[in-house]
């Protein structure tokens, strides 16, 4: 990513980074990378994460490569504007499964001279925007897409299919849930999914 050298060194200001994609895209990876390097630089950095992850670790935030960040839990976004006072940079792992209000949170920290980088999927499973990613994308200055290996066809992925049928919209899982998939293998594999579905149903009414 190529950030332009600033023109107005008095003013003071932050901005936002969204880094989004399929699972398995490495977006977590990004992430982890860019605050790594802010930390190195000895900026103060913090990372928050939503309660609900909890796939790796409580309090880390974990790549699937198993590169890890340790990151501060948090139940909701409005409280992120008191825990990130004082701070160069924040980190924001899974925005997806924050409230709307995360939109709003960012842009006052970036409007008060904080670097925010956010990490989240910019779609569900049905391939549909999710949550608050479409508005923390427009808002941002930055916007990183990253694109996982369909398993199906070998091309670029940006689709997150959900194997296990499962209608809930939020359901933690790894390879075993969902499977990265290019536009194409994506639309066949819910095709599919929905002809079975339809035919179980017809043998359950039998």
């Amino acid at each position: 990513m190529f950030l332009e050298n600033t023109v107005n060194h008095k003013e003071q200001f932050g901005w936002i980074e969204v880094i989004c994609g399929s699972m398995f895209s490495g977006k977590t990876e990004e992430l982890i990378r860019r605050l790594k390097r802010a930390k190195f630089a000895r900026q103060r950095v913090e990372i928050f994460k939503p309660t609900i992850d909890t796939r790796y670790n409580d309090d880390m935030v974990v790549s699937h490569d198993a590169n890890e960040i340790r990151s501060t839990p948090v139940e909701s976004a409005s409280i992120l504007r008191l825990l990130a006072q004082g701070c160069d940079v924040v980190g924001i792992d899974e925005a997806q499964f924050f409230d709307d209000e995360i939109v709003s949170v960012c842009n006052d920290l970036a409007n008060n001279g904080i670097r925010v980088i956010v990490a989240g999927l910019d779609m569900d499973f049905k391939g549909n925007p999710f949550g608050p990613m479409p508005a923390l994308m427009a808002t941002a200055e930055y916007v990183t897409k990253v694109h996982a290996v369909c398993t199906r066809t070998g091309n670029l992925a940006n689709y997150s299919f959900r194997k296990a049928q499962n209608d809930k919209l939020v359901l933690l899982g790894e390879t075993e849930e969902y499977e990265p998939l290019s536009r194409a293998a994506f639309f066949r594999a819910m095709k599919e999914q929905a002809k079975e579905s339809k035919k179980e149903d017809k043998e359950g009414l039998l």
